[in-house]
């Protein structure tokens, strides 16, 4: 018994410092072989790809997140950038978090140089309510835009338990400390105060959309269904101002300022060292997983209810 747990003891301190080997090496070779970029152009591109989120969850095997603390970063880094004559946001985006949603586009209409949505598969809900704050968005005409609306959703167990004879033992300090609990079911006057906070939610896109683009509170209020609009439906009703690609957000640009277009890049470079970050994460989680199971199984947390524009 004591040799196995030698053995075992040997492999974890044999993965760690292995682990940290590699870490060095890889900072070394990053630092001295130039895998950091240098951004050189005079218009920014900035993609808005994946889920809206306020902190990245991306990994290596999982890229489809826009982090708002990235995007966010990036527009700072163009703000500031003296060659830097203009922004454009390349969207591809159903939405996401609503805080996300609503810390990007307040970081864009902060921006003083002209700005540009260009939207080509999906540009809805969250992505839309970014797009909405630049000064001229382009989709393609087959596109996926608007969808103005807010969804709180998540599962409901009470009925499963029920017919396990399971209970739950409800034990709270605060009337609404449980409210949304998978174990029970939602009472009116809960499903009532929920409505209350989507509701207000979607009363603030809808105010921002309305300022953003110019309109009537009461004109963007009778599209705002949650319905998604095909780009060329979307330009009849005033959302977007231009249905193309990349070649008319460029030429808009070129018109507007009078340059010629040279793109300027903004994105997360993957380095050896990154890759080497991410495996040595992954393998310390699954180390330290078989000694913090004894002190929390993470399948006893209660989910927490998503809301998402």
């Amino acid at each position: 018994m004591e040799k196995q747990k030698g053995t075992w003891l040997q492999r974890i301190l044999f993965l760690i410092a292995l682990a940290i080997l590699s870490m060095i090496i890889a900072s070394f070779f990053s630092t001295f072989t130039g895998f950091t970029p240098i951004i050189s152009g005079n218009v920014a591109l900035i993609p808005i790809k994946g889920v809206i989120s306020t902190e990245g969850t991306r990994d290596f095997f999982s890229p489809d997140v826009a982090s708002s603390s990235t995007i966010i970063e990036f527009i700072e880094r163009a703000e500031k950038n003296p060659n830097i004559e203009a922004i454009i946001f390349e969207i591809n985006s159903p939405g996401g978090s609503a805080v996300a949603s609503d810390e990007i586009a307040s970081a864009v209409k902060k921006v003083s140089k002209p700005t540009v949505a260009l939207i080509r598969e999906v540009g809805a809900s969250g992505a839309y309510w970014v797009a909405s704050a630049t000064d001229h968005i382009i989709a393609n005409r087959m596109s996926v835009t608007g969808s103005i609306g807010v969804i709180a959703s998540y599962l409901e167990f009470s009925r499963l338990l029920e017919n396990y004879n399971v209970t739950y033992q409800r034990l709270v300090s605060g009337e609404y400390k449980d409210l949304g609990s998978p174990f029970k079911e939602l009472t009116d006057e809960e499903r009532n105060l929920f409505q209350e906070q989507l509701d207000l939610i979607h009363d603030f896109f809808i105010q921002e959309v309305a300022q953003n683009r110019n309109l009537s509170y009461g004109e963007i209020e009778n599209i705002a269904t949650g319905m998604f609009y095909l780009g060329v439906k979307a330009k009849d009703l005033d959302l977007v101002d231009e249905l193309g690609g990349k070649d008319e957000a460029i030429a808009f640009i070129e018109n507007k300022l009078n340059i010629t277009a040279q793109i300027a890049e903004y994105k997360e470079k993957r380095t050896f060292y990154d890759i080497l970050r991410y495996v040595f994460n992954e393998n310390s989680f699954f180390i330290g997983k078989g000694f913090g199971s004894a002190f929390l199984d993470k399948s006893r947390e209660v989910p927490r209810i998503s809301i998402r524009t």
